[in-house]
């Protein structure tokens, strides 16, 4: 009988494009989940539930847990950075930030990872191609929202803010990695989902969203399917991508998801496409792309190996 993924070649690929729509669509999803439901407890009430269940997934799997409390510390500081900070902010813009702009802002976190890494002992540096790649991309945001704000699709503040949770989850991101790590991937990102789904909802309390907090159909399955597509799937089909492909091309992922989320956001909820989004688009992933290969072309061949080897984990 013949399988619908006839080698492990075609198993990894499928994982790959999962991903890329997937995470793609998360952004739209968070739009219209905000649409009726407050923002802040939406992504608390989500990123809880899929921790818990990613726990219960490595431990039925039987991977292993971090070995002491200072390792689920460290796991869950992560989390903050990532979903408290970033997470958090993005699903705040979504209330009147268009799904396609928000992903395209949310792609500049590689930039800010790199000047990050200025200041850290140890950390590659960025060549004469790096410092352009800095100066394309954060061009490409400028002339976003030059392009977008009398269309409604994005405004200063929302701008702002979506560069702020950039910072957050760059921060979270280089952190995770100059700090030791025990336990599998899967009980790690479980951690850290718990620990920004806790902190995501007791900001929302303490913002007064409880008395705002409505079910209704539409945010019900805009969260059931962040749980279960963007959370659950997304990051078991990335961590099966990263076990079969070096770090490098599973990161790949990342040029895909703007384009996607920009063409959904089109065609499910009529957000505007138009020539001035597609220029900043192409502006800002040149620009995230001329970052990364400076990045890479300094990373000697052991410490890609070493890299590689901490991702796959």
């Amino acid at each position: 009988m013949k399988t619908l993924f006839p080698n492990e070649q075609s198993k990894v690929i499928a994982a790959y494009i999962s991903v890329c729509i997937l995470w793609g669509s998360t952004y739209l999803a968070m739009r219209i989940g905000v649409s009726d439901f407050p923002p802040e407890l939406f992504g608390g009430i989500r990123f809880f539930i899929a921790g818990l269940l990613m726990l219960l997934y490595a431990r039925l799997r039987g991977f292993s847990f971090p070995e002491n409390l200072t390792a689920i510390r460290r796991q869950a500081v992560v989390g903050l950075f990532l979903l408290l900070g970033g997470n958090g902010l993005v699903v705040y813009t979504a209330q009147w930030v268009h799904s396609g702009v928000s992903s395209l802002l949310v792609a500049t976190v590689p930039l800010f990872m790199a000047i990050i890494e200025l200041f850290v002992p140890g950390r590659p540096r960025m060549d004469l191609k790096g410092w352009v790649g800095l100066m394309i991309g954060f061009a490409g945001v400028a002339l976003l929202v030059f392009f977008n704000a009398h269309t409604g699709s994005v405004d200063l503040l929302g701008a702002a803010l979506l560069m702020v949770a950039s910072l957050s989850w760059a921060i979270g991101s280089i952190y995770s990695k100059s700090v030791p790590a025990s336990g599998s991937m899967y009980a790690n990102l479980g951690i850290q989902m718990l620990a920004g789904g806790i902190g995501l909802s007791l900001t929302g309390l303490l913002m007064g969203e409880a008395a705002r907090l409505q079910i209704t159909p539409k945010a019900l399955g805009a969260m059931l399917y962040l749980i279960l597509f963007g959370s659950m799937l997304g990051y078991s089909s990335y961590g099966y991508v990263l076990q079969k492909w070096p770090a490098a091309k599973a990161g790949t992922y990342a040029y895909v998801n703007p384009p996607v989320a920009v063409l959904l956001g089109a065609l499910v909820l009529g957000e505007p496409f138009s020539l001035g989004i597609l220029v900043s688009t192409v502006t800002i992933l040149l620009g995230v792309l001329l970052v990364q290969l400076s990045k890479i072309t300094q990373v000697s061949p052991a410490a890609a190996v070493q890299h590689e080897s901490r991702a796959m984990e």
